[in-house]
């Protein structure tokens, strides 16, 4: 071990989401999440590739779904802290006063496109908790993480501050809980989705590892050309 790695602080511990703003309890979040997953499996159920259906043609698929049912949820009027700030391709969507968006891709390697904020984003974050926050990078978001055939693995609420810091990186639990004759599958398979409003659940066949919504090790960043490492916890 060198000099330098001695004198290296040991990373601090991700926050939970709702230590960060109170309207982000873990409720609200499973909620979005199970938007978006269930957004996705419907893009995929609906992908001919026989008709020239690819990854980016049901990538862009799920991308509208999930729009379309984030805000019909919210205009519904079902959860009265759901709504939209900005209903545009740029869509952002509001957890109370908070700003969110989504993205496809694992959590621990968000592009700069993610995180990209536009002007209406930075000022509705100021409002929500303070001025520091719409000026420092701050951005919350929702990694909709898939495998080789595009199928939800999990779903994680992320909280970045600018390139290099993961404030929080929580796996949101999607899943019902599975029959006890099915706890010794082994089988990978999609999480058993809960069924948004009005709609019934879809049953799953098979069982695949479940999101716990517990802490885990804060994600570093892979890309190129980027020195340093992205650190965690408050400046």
């Amino acid at each position: 071990m060198t000099d330098a790695d001695a004198a290296a602080p040991d990373p601090a511990p991700g926050r939970l989401p709702w230590e960060l703003h109170p309207a982000l309890t873990a409720e609200r979040l499973r909620i979005c999440a199970r938007l978006l997953a269930n957004a996705r499996r419907d893009a995929l159920a609906m992908a001919s590739h026989e008709l020239g259906d690819d990854a980016w043609s049901v990538g862009c698929r799920a991308y509208a779904f999930s729009r379309h049912r984030l805000r019909r949820t919210a205009e519904a009027g079902h959860h009265a802290w759901l709504g939209v700030l900005d209903g545009s391709h740029h869509f952002v969507f509001l957890i109370e006063d908070v700003p969110v968006r989504f993205y496809r891709g694992p959590a621990d390697d968000p592009t700069e496109r993610t995180l990209r904020r536009h002007e209406i984003e930075s000022q509705q974050l100021s409002l929500a908790l303070g001025e520091r926050a719409g000026t420092d990078g701050l951005v919350f978001r929702f990694a909709v993480e898939t495998d080789e055939r595009g199928r939800v693995g999990r779903v994680v609420f992320l909280a970045l501050r600018g390139e290099e810091a993961t404030e929080c990186a929580w796996p949101v639990p999607l899943d019902n809980p599975l029959p006890a004759s099915e706890e010794g599958s082994r089988l990978p398979a999609q999480p058993r989705l809960i069924a948004d409003e009005g709609r019934d659940a879809p049953a799953a066949p098979e069982r695949g590892p479940l999101n716990g919504g517990s802490r885990f090790p804060l994600p570093r960043p892979r890309r190129s050309g980027r020195p340093g490492r992205r650190r965690s916890g408050l400046p």
